[in-house]
């Protein structure tokens, strides 16, 4: 190693949409040796900046994030701004993160038990990552080289100012190609359990304003879906708000089922509202997955779109089933890109599912089929 990166303190700047887990990996570098925090950033807009300002030493970057995620912005800024980095992720591979052009790679932990072990682990490639040169991601063709990430011009030289970062979601023209009659009607079903919350943020923040209405029933206890449902609406272009008996569904508006609440789609004269109460447990939960989708596949048929993301067990799967035999079109996430392979594992053993997407193209695939006129 390098004996100047080993006997200096290497600053490294954190880059996770999430509070909650920056924090947590903020205060477990605190006892790696020769690691001191320059600063923190929730998106790759505001890295771009923390990275002017603060001239870090390596860069440690979550991949699911609003307005750009972690390996487009990687591969952009090795073009503009070499710097070592560490890609810490749930979902991506440690494949497409090297040849994004980051310096190491570590997978975020699944439990509380597991922060020490990663804690240690993500010190020691922190140092290593200082002590080596930087590789630049993988070309993928002349556009790239020449016109940078997303359209954008790259700045040539190493501590150049770094270009603006274009969100990478789709436009409104993505959903408003068809006309409003032909999109009347039609409601997307999204369901998950572990890893979801990240999962659904992934999704969700894809979405134009213009969505049809959005449900989902995200396993997590009351309150917090509250407070979750409160984050996803400063970043999202739709509306998010924790479901209420008898909301209304309109177009870019999604509701989050509350934690101990059942929520069940209905329709009447005046068009779709949610039902929501407390009960009994249904397939091990409250609110469930399953009791969702089986109401949106009896009241919306083939008008329904629904998507079944990582989680442990079983729920959804039937009532993904369901929509399915009701003609809706339906996504399960696939085994590579889920923290926990289960509920999309038994949707799809099912025959639930109309095609297996990774997370990554879950949001576009579903802006797809509502732009094709899918009926």
């Amino acid at each position: 190693m390098n004996n100047t990166i080993q006997n200096r303190k290497v600053r490294v700047l954190i880059v996770d949409d999430s509070n909650m887990f920056r924090a947590t990996v903020i205060k477990g570098l605190e006892s790696t040796p020769n690691v001191v925090i320059a600063g923190e950033a929730a998106d790759a807009f505001e890295a771009r900046d923390k990275i002017n300002e603060l001239k870090p030493d390596v860069l440690v970057m979550d991949v699911v994030m609003p307005k750009m995620d972690g390996l487009t912005f990687l591969k952009q800024l090795m073009e503009q701004y070499p710097l070592p980095c560490i890609i810490m992720s749930g979902t991506a591979s440690e494949a497409s993160a090297l040849e994004a052009g980051a310096a190491g790679f570590i997978k975020k932990p699944r439990n509380p038990s597991e922060y020490k072990t990663f804690s240690t682990i993500l010190g020691t490639k922190i140092i290593l990552a200082a002590g080596k040169p930087v590789q630049k991601a993988k070309a993928s063709g002349t556009a790239a080289k020449t016109a940078g990430v997303d359209g954008v011009v790259p700045v040539q030289g190493a501590g150049a100012k770094i270009g603006k970062v274009m969100p990478n979601i789709p436009s409104k023209e993505d959903i408003a190609g068809l006309p409003l009659k032909t999109r009347e009607g039609y409601i997307v079903a999204l369901g998950a359990s572990t890893g979801g919350t990240d999962a659904l943020e992934c999704i969700i923040k894809s979405f134009p304003d213009t969505m049809p209405p959005v449900l989902v029933v995200q396993h997590m206890p009351p309150v917090f879906t509250k407070m979750y449902s409160e984050r996803l609406d400063r970043c999202c272009a739709v509306h998010v708000k924790e479901a209420q008996d008898g909301d209304r569904l309109t177009e870019g508006v999604c509701l989050i089922a509350a934690g101990g609440y059942h929520m069940e789609l209905k329709k009447d004269v005046r068009g779709y509202f949610v039902k929501c109460y407390q009960g009994e447990k249904v397939s091990g939960h409250c609110p469930s997955v399953d009791v969702m989708f089986t109401s949106v596949a009896e009241v919306a048929g083939k008008k329904a779109i629904g998507a079944l993301m990582t989680g442990m067990g079983a729920d959804g799967a039937k009532g993904l089933k369901k929509m399915h035999d009701n003609g809706a079109y339906t996504i399960g996430q696939d085994k590579d890109s889920c923290v926990v392979y289960g509920m999309p594992m038994e949707a799809f053993k099912l025959g639930a599912c109309s095609e297996q997407q990774p997370l990554a193209n879950i949001g576009k695939a579903l802006c797809r089929h509502l732009t094709e006129g899918w009926k």
